[in-house]
């Protein structure tokens, strides 16, 4: 299968050359040609475990790589996950389900991507015959820099470096990526936002005369974060795996439409959702939340994607972002696949800051999503009610999407699944603060608090972190991040 980017001016000829190069080379994102349609299929994936419906789902689109081999691959990555299953789906009550996707190495959503990615690029390194050393850049809002440092950690042929905002980022979050362990890892904190981040790597990716200093020295770049479809397309997997769960447990008929709502930043996770629905799954509406950071609300409000907006540095870290790359590929569907308009827009977004769809596009958004947003007082008091409700405990993200899912009541008949982004004990003090109306500066003092009031145990990748010794604290301006990369391939 070809991909082609967004902006029309590249193509390649099967997914590993796209997963290997993981951004196009005039800056747009790669796209299947195709979307298989699935719908036919669903009964046969009952009765598959996480792995398997994964490495089917993968399948679709990764054709040259080898079907038993990517089995394995998926066996092997998700048997990382608490009680081997990758995205348990948990009732509340009879319309409302939660979809917990925070069970792996580093508690976030990013794992269930990042720990097969490895093992798709290397692949696909080989599949493409790339010889060079492979260095992966990453921009990270929180969770994806220490989900792609754990997954890529020591492996051959590999660099990694993560670019995350110094001031950005929760406690728990900073600390698992400076005491990342690996040989082949280097973590630096940059002067700004998230956005600042992404802008960084992105410039990188874009730069000729970087990138041939990078080949004299025998490296090649690459992307983690879901600008590359290797990390996108593992994340529809659990679209069709939760609605699977549904269906075998006997809440739905096969064929019954539900919802998902998806606490959104970058807009990966709700895109994969909306692949999804293209290639088959039974959905009515995507639910797209966000904080304070509220650009994707407008946007799906009025058709006007506006970043000229205050920026907000809010207790749900993982979603303070602006520019949300994966739109594009929305943007690109929404026209009808117009390479020329997408681009237009694109280059509107960098020399405006806005950009404007049609009232046709617009339309068509509304018959597939639903967005709102939450602010912060009513973030803390949702993660309140609904400990009191249902004692169940919901991080500061997925507490975010069930509130604007409760300010629609799209749940009303249908049922509908919230997407659970992360553990609660990443962010201890903001969830402690919500259920006690206490302020603790220290997270682990905050942790052991909330274990005490919910009885809910802390993971063990939060509790060994107070011992870990802290590697990186290298803090750069954002004009700096070309020379600490330089750094990093030329340490010895």
């Amino acid at each position: 299968m070809k991909f082609i980017s967004t902006r029309g001016n590249d193509v390649v000829n099967c997914s590993a050359e796209a997963i290997v190069k993981g951004l196009a080379n005039d800056g747009g994102l790669f796209v299947p040609e195709k979307f298989p349609n699935l719908q036919n299929k669903l009964a046969d994936l009952l009765e598959l475990d996480y792995a398997e419906r994964a490495s089917y789902i993968l399948g679709q689109f990764l054709e040259e790589y080898d079907t038993d081999e990517l089995f394995s691959a998926c066996k092997k990555a998700y048997a990382k996950f608490e009680n081997n299953d990758a995205a348990p789906v948990v009732k509340l009550d009879e319309n409302l389900f939660i979809l917990e996707l925070f069970h792996g190495p580093t508690l976030a959503f990013k794992d269930i991507a990042l720990t097969i990615l490895p093992y798709l690029l290397r692949k696909g390194a080989d599949i493409t015959g790339v010889k060079e050393e492979i260095l992966i850049l990453v921009a990270t809002s929180g969770d994806t820099g220490k989900a792609a440092l754990e997954g890529f950690k020591d492996q051959d042929g590999i660099k990694i470096m993560v670019f995350y905002p110094s001031e950005g980022v929760s406690d728990m979050q900073k600390l698992q990526m400076r005491t990342q362990e690996g040989s082949n890892v280097n973590v630096v904190a940059v002067s700004g936002n998230f956005d600042d981040c992404q802008n960084a790597v992105k410039r990188i990716f874009s730069n000729v005369e970087f990138n041939n200093i990078l080949k004299e020295n025998n490296v090649i770049l690459s992307s983690a974060n879901s600008i590359n479809f290797g990390r996108l397309c593992p994340q529809i997997a659990y679209y069709f795996s939760a609605y699977l769960d549904l269906v075998a447990s006997n809440e739905i008929t096969l064929g019954d439409k539900i919802n998902f709502v998806v606490p959104t930043g970058n807009f990966g996770n709700i895109l994969a959702g909306y692949y999804a629905k293209l290639m088959g799954l039974p959905i009515d509406k995507l639910v797209c939340a966000s904080n304070s950071n509220n650009v994707l609300t407008e946007f799906f409000n009025s058709g006007e994607y506006n970043i000229e907006r205050e920026f907000y540095k809010t207790i749900s870290p993982s979603m303070d972002i602006l520019i949300s790359s994966n739109l594009e590929r929305l943007i690109f569907e929404l026209s009808n696949r117009d390479a020329c308009l997408t681009k237009k827009r694109m280059d509107e977004l960098k020399s405006t800051g806005k950009y404007t769809i049609s009232t046709e596009e617009l339309k068509f958004l509304s018959n597939n999503f639903v967005a709102n947003y939450c602010d912060e007082e009513d973030c803390l008091e949702t993660i309140d009610e609904y400990f009191e409700e249902y004692g169940y405990i919901l991080d500061t993200h997925t507490s975010v999407a069930v509130n604007v899912l409760d300010s629609l009541g799209v749940n009303d008949k249908t049922k509908t699944v919230v997407l659970s982004t992360a553990s609660p004990y990443k962010f201890s003090q903001s969830v402690l603060n919500a259920l006690t109306g206490k302020n603790e500066k220290d997270a682990f003092k905050c942790a052991e608090k909330l274990y005490k009031l919910t009885a809910e145990p802390i993971p063990e990748q939060i509790s060994l972190l107070k011992e870990k010794e802290q590697r990186f604290n290298e803090v750069v301006d954002k004009l700096e991040t070309e020379n600490a990369v330089l750094n990093f391939i030329n340490k010895k």
